[in-house]
């Protein structure tokens, strides 16, 4: 493979979307055959790459229901694909490369930071052995736990473990599928199932560096040189926790006098609290999300456009991309030529990447809206939800996602894979070699606003 990547000269970022395209394709060959499939089960292809792209993607939206489809196989197949999905192909593509003893040079270290949003080659190997280490013992420890705890749910020790393997990956991963059935319904006044769950889905959206930063915190924290969290870490945290916070109080605000009307104050924290984080890209839910409100489930839609944390496994625009807009806002209205925070400058190229981002992003999004309403015989706001749900690989639906036509799967399909590799990643595709202009034209003011 390294041999290969040498002679390429596409931009990085072409080449993670043939990564991904491949990882499509090989996935699609693995689910399809008979042996991952219950006895009777048969399936077209569009639906076929409809759930292969979910699971590449971490989304979770699906056109059928995976305990019924797949069989034991099927599902560890599955759990592959997710896995392989979350952490990224070019963690577990450096993994292997490290295990057959294999050099990884320049062209491969592009292809990390460029998977992993990485603004320097410096140190992505190892980050990429952190990255791995790190996710695969948060699920672990989340096996042993809901594994342990499920005990008290299902008959038999294997059953009960293989749950929880599964409830682990989908949840580190922010998949948003599940074998029950029906998703974390069941688990709807077990609180202890919904705080774990609510863990491993943080600890996977808020994004990998962030991870490593408080990893290394905690072990060095004894040590005379203090460790200093960085301006990605800490603007990451403050905007991931902030919306979460923000999330919940809205949800239980908008709800009290509806779905919460006849619901303990304990029943309402936690379905605001869970469906808040949820939102985030865990595609989990605890009930019918389209038992909520209007207001609500616009709110929502906005969550979910926004996403998770860059150098995650979640999609959306990212929190650094939001924060940065509203930071770039806030010191515009004061007069301020540049945005400033925790006592650092942030980089012009930054503040361009997260305008171009975000109105490409909303772009995306209308034009799907739009495809959807010519097409597709929903509500505007069923549309509006599953489209911010595909762009944010969320998983989250109203319930449309099976009834679907060959254009709307087509155009979900399409959302989830640019939300999966990223918009910067998406308009890399179009990029061509940068040259530099050797003359200018005058400069001349319009009228703005």
């Amino acid at each position: 493979m390294p041999n290969f990547l040498r002679k390429i000269r596409f931009h990085p970022a072409k080449i993670i979307v043939s990564f991904y395209i491949f990882a499509v394709l090989f996935s699609t060959l693995l689910l399809s055959l008979p042996v991952a499939l219950k006895p009777g089960i048969s399936w077209d292809f569009l639906d076929l790459l409809f759930t292969v792209v979910s699971a590449i993607s971490v989304t979770g939206l699906s056109v059928v229901s995976t305990p019924e489809t797949f069989s034991t196989t099927g599902i560890f197949f599955l759990l592959f694909i997710l896995q392989f999905g979350g952490i990224g192909i070019m963690t577990l593509g450096t993994f292997i490369w490290i295990v057959l003893g294999k050099r990884i040079g320049l062209k491969e270290r592009q292809l990390i930071m460029t998977d992993q949003n990485q603004s320097q080659l410096a140190g992505v190997v190892k980050l990429m052995r952190q990255i791995l280490l790190i996710i695969l013992l948060i699920e672990f420890i989340g096996t042993i736990i809901l594994g342990t705890h499920y005990l008290n749910y299902f008959p038999t020790w294997q059953e009960a473990y293989f749950q929880g393997l599964f409830a682990s990956v989908s949840a580190t991963t922010n998949a948003g599928f599940d074998i029950t059935g029906n998703s974390l319904v069941p688990f709807a006044n077990d609180y202890f199932v919904q705080f774990i769950t609510i863990i491993l889905l943080t600890l996977g959206a808020i994004g990998f560096p962030v991870l490593i930063e408080v990893k290394d915190f905690i072990l060095n924290r004894n040590l005379k040189h203090r460790i200093h969290f960085s301006l990605y870490t800490k603007v990451t945290t403050l905007t991931f926790f902030s919306l979460m916070l923000v999330g919940t109080i809205i949800i239980w605000a908008f709800e009290a006098n509806h779905f919460f009307a006849d619901k303990s104050w304990h029943e309402s924290l936690f379905y605001s609290f869970f469906q808040s984080t949820t939102t985030r890209n865990g595609g989990l839910a605890t009930m019918d999300i389209s038992q909520f409100s209007d207001a609500t489930l616009l709110v929502i839609c906005l969550l979910m456009f926004i996403g998770a944390s860059p150098s995650s496994v979640g999609g959306g625009i990212r929190t650094t991309t939001f924060a940065l807009n509203l930071l770039f806002i806030y010191s515009f209205a004061r007069g301020h030529k540049s945005i400033k925070v925790f006592k650092r400058e942030i980089h012009e190229d930054d503040i361009r990447k997260s305008f171009i981002v975000s109105m490409l992003a909303v772009s995306l999004c209308f034009a799907a809206v739009v495809i959807l309403s010519e097409f597709e015989q929903f509500t505007l706001l069923e549309i509006m939800f599953e489209v911010t749900s595909a762009f944010g690989t969320t998983g989250l639906s109203m319930g449309i996602t099976p009834e679907l036509g060959s254009v709307g799967k087509v155009v979900i399909i399409s959302l989830m894979f640019i939300g999966r590799i990223g918009i910067l990643s998406f308009i890399f595709l179009f990029n061509r070699k940068t040259q530099q202009a050797n003359y200018h034209y005058p400069k001349e003011r319009i009228i703005i606003g």
